[in-house]
């Protein structure tokens, strides 16, 4: 069998989508395929056939059973395909018996979404994110990236800031890995001083399902103008802007790279530093797409990650996005008898933000204490932390004594209470 041609430029290449059903997904709703379409279409490769099969366990040498293998191999011949993308995650080695047999291209489910983000990432951090996830996913694959090293040059699985690195043996590659990680850490500590810094203000966090609206959602409450397109993974940098809550005030709001189901390990942990706004926010908004017909298996798999990442009992609002698109009120009703708590929203048209405000201001308040502070006149720096940490309601003076009535998050309380001058009391107490 030929060595696999690498070289063919991304516009023209066709693809055969793959998919095993193994048990523990057999009562999976959401159609694997449709979705593997959606993440081709955002690499730039059109599908144009499909096969799927059930086993029980996937083949040891090519995830496919061998009758299946062939039907595939006919199927790849029939159009004439340039490259096989299965749903499921390979081995290197089943990669490469597959390639060997097919005689082209075969690349899995990681390293796809690995290449829409090499398309997708912007900024310095997130090219590195990219790189660090592509050379941890290349490096046991080394030598059969090897095998067709002349030719590989361009096309879906084989784009980003890693592909430089395919070229080296794996001792460069292992100090690339290693570089990559003490520049990733770096911007990790100077992430969560960021974040710590901005302690004057509550934060609120957009989370979701890729492609359910959340960067749509931002621009509507902050008018913040970022990149809001109807495709997976458009937003892979975190934006944060300031939104004007009536009756709240100001509070920072951020938008974050969206989840998928089986996400990869290996880009959830180098994107920590992207998702450090989420773990430190006061609140999550949790935005779905109500109108999609697997919309409460992808509110699940946000949770499963949510729980990966180790934030998953931070307080947070469901957010239905995109009711102006479910077909017909039935649709609607099933969702939301489901959630009776979330708040349903078109972040397209303005229905229900008014509503969502209320929601996000009244869960901000939950971490608010109603007390009194008393302390003495010339106490000039608590003064100054409780007006820029508090909203000061009312203050009585007696003698060299100032007693405060403010609404405080009850983490600002600690350096007050640790004053010997300071008396601080509840009023819900009183």
């Amino acid at each position: 069998m030929h060595d696999v041609d690498r070289s063919r430029s991304l516009a023209c290449e066709s693809a055969i989508l793959v998919r095993v059903v193994l048990p523990d997904a057999s009562a999976d709703p959401i159609d694997p395929l449709e979705e593997l379409d959606g993440l081709a279409a955002t690499a730039g490769v059109m599908a144009v056939g499909a096969l799927t099969q059930r086993r029980e366990a996937p083949d040891a040498g090519t995830y496919l059973g061998k009758g299946k293998s062939e039907e595939l191999r006919a199927l790849v011949a029939r159009h004439d395909a340039d490259v096989v993308i299965f749903d499921n995650n390979l081995s290197p080695g089943q990669t490469r018996n597959l390639e060997k047999l097919l005689g082209v291209k075969v690349i899995d489910r990681t390293e796809l979404i690995l290449d829409i983000f090499a398309t997708r990432a912007r900024t310095y951090e997130a090219r590195l994110a990219v790189e660090l996830a592509q050379l941890e996913y290349a490096l046991p694959r080394l030598k059969r990236m090897w095998t067709h090293l002349s030719r590989q040059t361009m096309g879906v699985g084989m784009r980003g800031p890693g592909e430089k690195q395919l070229e080296v043996d794996r001792r460069l590659v292992e100090k690339r890995i290693h570089e990559l990680r003490g520049e990733i850490n770096g911007i990790e500590r100077r992430k969560e001083r960021t974040v710590a810094g901005r302690r004057g203000f509550m934060t609120v966090s957009l989370v979701g399902y890729t492609n359910a609206g959340k960067s749509t959602l931002m621009n509507a409450l902050t008018s913040a103008g970022v990149e809001a397109a109807d495709k997976l993974f458009a937003t892979l940098d975190t934006r944060t802007r300031k939104w004007h809550l009536p009756s709240w005030g100001p509070v920072l709001l951020s938008d974050t790279v969206g989840f998928i189901r089986h996400l990869p390990h290996s880009l959830i942990a180098s994107f920590k530093a992207t998702l450090e706004e989420a773990r430190q926010a006061d609140l999550l908004l949790h935005v779905a797409d109500a109108s999609s017909p697997w919309v409460f298996e992808q509110i699940s798999a946000v949770y499963e990650v949510l729980t990966e990442i180790g934030i998953d009992a931070k307080d947070a609002i469901l957010v239905l996005n995109k009711i102006d698109r479910v077909e017909g009120p039935a649709s609607l009703h099933a969702v939301v008898n489901r959630y009776p708590s979330a708040i349903p929203i078109s972040a397209r048209s303005g229905e229900g933000l008014a509503r969502l405000a209320i929601a996000v201001s009244d869960a901000l308040s939950r971490g608010f204490r109603d007390v009194e502070i008393e302390m003495g006149v010339d106490q000039g720096r608590l003064m100054a932390h409780l007006a820029e940490h508090g909203e000061v309601l009312s203050r009585r003076y007696h003698d060299d004594r100032v007693t405060f009535h403010c609404r405080i998050p009850e983490r600002f309380l600690g350096p007050l209470r640790d004053e010997r001058e300071v008396v601080v009391r509840d009023r819900a107490s009183r």
